[in-house]
């Protein structure tokens, strides 16, 4: 299951940002990443945000604006509702998997994407559900793309 719902304890930091520490590593919980891009709740309140390794501990900031201007106070409890944001591995078409998974360099850095540019690249591919040839061609040119660090294809 990609939901998680869990308890922690919100941490103030510098300029009215806001720590919130994920007490699970969302490497096993999900899939191994240098960053996860998420989406859920704090306390019934949406968000997006990306979920890093801060020295040692999971967590994500917010600034001062994420959640409409309300903040929690430092030390406050608050139930967190998380899942990963956008496609990820297991929803990609096998042919698109398959590749991602033949160049790690190129899968880990499709990966860390947000889901804005992963999804473009998908809706680019799907475009060739009808001309195999094509589609082959477009996701060789995705891991060509992907290995030089392109978060989108040139126009």
């Amino acid at each position: 299951m990609n939901i998680q719902k869990v308890s922690t304890v919100a941490e103030t930091g510098p300029r009215g940002n806001m720590f919130v520490p994920v007490p699970f590593d969302p490497d096993r919980v999900w899939t191994a990443k240098a960053r996860h891009h998420v989406r859920g709740t704090i306390n019934g309140l949406s968000f997006r945000a990306v979920l890093e390794d801060h020295d040692g501990r999971w967590g994500f900031v917010l600034g001062p604006s994420a959640l409409g201007g309300f903040r929690f106070p430092s030390g406050d409890k608050v139930v967190l509702v998380i899942e990963p944001e956008g496609p990820q591995r297991d929803d990609l078409d096998e042919d698109v998997a398959a590749a991602l998974d033949a160049n790690p360099e190129a899968g880990a850095f499709f990966d860390s994407l947000a889901q804005f540019y992963r999804k473009a690249y998908l809706r680019w591919i799907d475009g060739t559900k009808r001309r195999p040839d094509v589609r082959v061609e477009r996701i060789d040119e995705l891991i060509r793309l992907l290995k030089t660090g392109h978060k989108e294809r040139p126009k």
